[in-house]
């Protein structure tokens, strides 16, 4: 019943993102890395773009914030078009935190890296100090302000570069992979500092993986993607109900769907379930159902 609220919520707000009719080719390639990509994202929505490397995931979200300019189509910020005149606007409502994060962690000390993108935005030195603290605070890593970010573990370097973001403030943040490259303590870390941006301050996350069983305890909708194109969208639990279609786009099910899968196979009457609150629910069901 939530679910079906929050959906009739989205399809009644204006998306904070669009894309309309967008298609993107490198240089002279006549191979589109998008193609005539079609989609809305609503404010306070979590987002998952989920596809096989090179599906063109990092390449979309190049485009959310005027990073990359299309060749064909349109993208929209708040309804405006993104151009030179708003770009700035733009970028302070959608940041992206990168796939790797020393691409993205510059200064020498955590505090100043944090501190670059408030300082750049013309805040006072104490409106910058509190952004800082606030964003070290929500990432789990105050304390570590006088610390080289390169001499950090990945899991903190991704949170710096999360809190870079954040102490920004925008209404959006895009995330490339950010559990690529982690252990299983450190990715389960950083979703839980995700999660945490979206519950308590509202914030729109949009995030790209290939992580087929993170995507459903997360994702309120799913962006399928291959080969440059959106081949489907809905909610997991729509997505992962095609064996077939995640076959096709070179992904698997989750590894929970693929056991209720097998008990389809041995002739037992269930549903397919993603997440494991699911899972339980529908096993306790076949238990209490009277055999034949």
């Amino acid at each position: 019943m939530q679910e079906a609220l929050k959906q009739g919520n989205m399809r009644s707000a204006t998306p904070i993102i669009e894309l309309r009719n967008l298609s993107y080719s490198y240089g002279n390639s006549k191979i589109e890395a998008l193609k005539d990509i079609n989609l809305k994202i609503y404010p306070g929505e979590k987002v998952a773009f989920l596809g096989a490397n090179g599906a063109g995931k990092s390449t979309l979200f190049k485009h959310l914030n005027g990073i990359l300019k299309p060749n064909l189509g349109e993208a929209l910020v708040h309804g405006e078009k993104i151009s030179k005149k708003n770009i700035s606007n733009v970028r302070q409502t959608v940041g992206i935190v990168f796939q790797n994060p020393d691409d993205q962690i510059l200064a020498p000390t955590v505090e100043q890296d944090v501190a670059f993108g408030p300082v750049n935005m013309g805040l006072s030195e104490k409106e910058v100090d509190s952004r800082v603290k606030e964003a070290l605070e929500l990432v789990n890593i105050a304390g570590l302000e006088d610390r080289s970010p390169h001499h950090l573990s990945g899991g903190q370097k991704k949170r710096v570069a999360i809190a870079g973001i954040l102490a920004m403030r925008p209404e959006v943040i895009v995330l490339d992979e950010p559990t690529a490259g982690l252990d299983p303590r450190g990715a389960e870390n950083i979703m839980n500092v995700i999660e945490k941006m979206n519950h308590d301050l509202g914030i729109t996350i949009i995030l790209s993986t290939h992580d087929v069983d993170m995507v459903p305890l997360f994702a309120d909708r799913v962006f399928l993607m291959h080969h440059g194109r959106i081949e489907a969208q809905g909610t997991s639990k729509e997505i992962f109900k095609q064996p077939g279609l995640l076959e096709h786009v070179h992904l698997r099910m989750p590894r929970i769907a693929g056991v209720f899968e097998l008990l389809k196979a041995e002739g037992l009457d269930v549903e397919t379930k993603v997440t494991p609150m699911d899972a339980r629910d529908e096993i306790l069901r076949l238990l209490n159902t009277p055999r034949e």
